[in-house]
């Protein structure tokens, strides 16, 4: 009878979970088999079974490549930064910083959950090259800012660190709760036995944090992996293609170029990419938590 309530109670959860997440994850797989467009929308089972076609045919598309190589060079520079920040801002508000401490967490954690096109028009009046808060103080030195969103080299950079500071609030939360769970004394013992601040931090505040850190890595690595605001509201994806991710390049595919099939495949190259980093990062990680 219990067994049966339980299922009863969970009924609702499963049917929306089905028709909104499971039969499109399997449509979606089924599909990128096949060369699905526009064409094919009033009548899905009108189009044709190609096989590995789509998938072949990514890894000689220069265009994929390249979004390729952008999104891992977002999360290799993104992923350190962000994490490494959120942790010092985490470290400086639970033992540096006394008053207004709850205003500061407020303020850091406050672009997590702030729109991106809100954040979008505080980047751009920042980052603008004639009339931009850089620009301005550089103006006032006697330099010329760049145009950090038209340039290749710099456009790129200028997302990751708008990416970092949107996000290190949520790294921020996590590791003050993990540095908030690690015992008074243990701490007071490294003192007495005259350990300096940075002895301390090292040898004791990482290591027993090591479990939080790795969560937020874990986490952020997916974030990234997955990157698509930042890039489609600020630049587009230029200058050149130097901004456009996977993600980016499998909405164009899709909804602009109706290529839904070639799109769905992108989709679980990608997936098959973030489960495989993802599985490698708790491995190596968590041996170091042990």
């Amino acid at each position: 009878m219990q067994n049966l309530a339980g299922w009863l109670f969970s009924t609702p959860f499963l049917v929306l979970f089905s028709v909104f997440m499971a039969l499109p994850i399997v449509a979606t797989l089924v599909m990128s088999f096949t060369d699905f467009g526009l064409r094919n929308v009033t009548d899905p089972l009108s189009a044709k079974f190609i096989g590995f076609e789509n998938y072949t045919k990514l890894f000689g598309d220069e265009k994929f490549l390249k979004s390729l190589f952008n999104t891992g060079y977002f999360v290799v520079v993104g992923v350190p930064l962000t994490v490494v920040s959120g942790l010092a801002v985490a470290v400086l508000l639970n033992n540096g910083i006394n008053r207004m401490r709850t205003v500061f967490r407020i303020g850091f954690y406050a672009p997590v959950v702030t729109s991106i096109v809100a954040i979008a028009v505080v980047w751009r009046f920042v980052l603008d090259p004639a009339d931009g808060l850089i620009a301005g103080l550089a103006s006032e030195v006697g330099l010329t800012a760049p145009d950090f969103l038209g340039s290749e080299a710099l456009a790129m950079p200028s997302l990751i660190v708008m990416a970092a500071w949107r996000n290190l609030g949520t790294v921020m939360v996590l590791c003050i709760a993990g540095l908030q769970a690690i015992p008074a004394d243990v701490r007071e013992a490294a003192r007495l036995d005259g350990a300096g601040l940075w002895q301390e931090f090292r040898a004791i505040t990482v290591p027993l944090l090591r479990p939080t850190i790795l969560y937020a890595t874990v986490i952020t690595t997916i974030g990234y992996l997955n990157v698509f605001e930042e890039p489609f509201v600020m630049t587009n994806g230029g200058p050149s293609d130097s901004t456009l991710t996977v993600s980016l390049n499998m909405y164009r595919e899709g909804f602009n170029f109706f290529h839904m099939g070639y799109a769905s495949a992108m989709a679980y190259v990608l997936f098959v990419v973030i489960m495989g980093i993802t599985v490698l990062q708790l491995r190596l990680l968590k041996d170091n938590t042990k």
